[in-house]
């Protein structure tokens, strides 16, 4: 992931039944292990960076329960890690749920199954529900959501570098003789956190290497990918910015859009869709009417994602603007990974190859 593809493409929540897709389709993703580890393999062969998935213990009702069922992201990364050879893959994890010294060792352990593939990201908490399902009580001001994060990663990374124990005494954590062997192959493995608000980005260019941030405009990405840059590199830092983008591909444009409406429209889960609109965008009534209409369409199609819909050319050329707008990769999503993915592999990664973003796989086309 630090190294060569100019624009990294990983995929983003196989690990979840129904993907992103917020669909009643009978077909769609079944977010199974064995259908993960078919992905896993076809994705590693073909030289895909990472896979990336989503933490989540509650689903979102509806017809479907939207996200009901999910693999466990740590068990799943170490199976997925055991199986590969090439590709990395990261482990998503809330602050909350994970006591940072056990999170030390967990991510330890697998990076050693990986040989030093692994990654972590790090997710400071917004779904009450999940909250209260946990016992706890989500904290209503993200000041104290990210002090706690802050504190977290500061443990976690100091058990990750120091070779003797050590006490901590914080706000939050009070450790005596705190350590951890086995520590990662290489250092500090590979550290994403999503951010929106202000001190999640703070925080996210304090300690991540990506910062994952969703696409609306992309002339206004744009603007906040180079502001984001720049407030790095006056910390001292370097950050990659990434996105996600939901692909449906076809070789003519109709063929996409009618496969997309097969699970679009009337197969639209819409109590899940409004309950994790709810959660998410609990102040969405001062958005405009037009602007939440997109949302709301994209949160159907691709949880949030930026739809890409349409031939190998118009995908490439998408993934193409996306990288002009200064971001370093990007997730993908499809309806059905399984099924969807080996064209967008014969077709968009070898325009990629072409357009110089990404190095050729001798044997990913086979």
């Amino acid at each position: 992931m630090h190294q060569g593809n100019a624009f990294k493409l990983g995929t983003f929540a196989s690990n979840c039944a129904s993907g992103l897709t917020i669909t009643k389709h009978p077909d769609r993703w079944s977010g199974s292990w064995e259908d993960n580890l078919r992905l896993a393999r076809m994705l590693d062969e073909a030289g895909i960076d990472f896979m990336l998935p989503i933490a989540r213990w509650l689903g979102f009702g509806g017809e479907t329960n939207f996200h009901g069922r999910v693999l466990e992201t740590m068990t799943w990364s170490a199976g997925l890690l055991a199986v590969t050879r090439n590709i990395s893959i990261v482990a998503t994890m809330h602050t909350v749920a994970t006591h940072p010294l056990v999170l030390a060792r967990q991510i330890a352990t697998i990076d050693e199954i990986g040989r030093g593939r692994a990654g972590l990201n790090i997710v400071a908490g917004w779904n009450d529900p999940e909250y209260r399902a946990l016992g706890l009580r989500l904290p209503k001001d993200h000041e104290t959501r990210y002090a706690y994060a802050q504190e977290w990663f500061e443990i976690v990374e100091r058990l990750w570098s120091s070779s003797k124990p050590f006490d901590y005494n914080g706000k939050f954590f009070q450790l005596e003789g705190a350590y951890c062997d086995p520590r990662p192959v290489h250092g500090r493995p590979l550290i994403i956190n999503a951010a929106g608000s202000s001190q999640g980005r703070e925080f996210a260019l304090r300690n991540a290497d990506m910062l994952f941030t969703p696409v609306i405009e992309l002339a206004r990405s744009a603007r906040e990918v180079s502001d984001l840059k720049q407030l790095a590199s006056q910390a001292g830092r370097t950050i990659d910015v990434l996105t996600g983008c939901h692909i449906v591909c076809r070789p003519t444009e109709k063929e996409a859009r009618d496969y997309a409406a097969q699970f679009m429209g009337d197969m639209v889960d819409n109590e899940a869709v409004d309950q994790l609109i709810r959660l998410q965008f609990a102040h969405a009534q001062s958005i405009p009417h037009d602007a939440l209409a997109l949302i709301r369409d994209r949160m159907a199609m691709g949880h949030g994602a930026y739809p890409l819909i349409g031939t190998p050319e118009q995908v490439t050329e998408g993934l193409i603007e996306i990288h002009r707008a200064g971001f370093s990769g990007s997730t993908f999503s499809f309806f059905d990974y399984n099924d969807d993915f080996p064209y967008f592999r014969d077709t968009v990664l070898p325009n990629l190859v072409q357009a110089g973003l990404r190095e050729a796989q001798p044997h990913a086309f086979a």
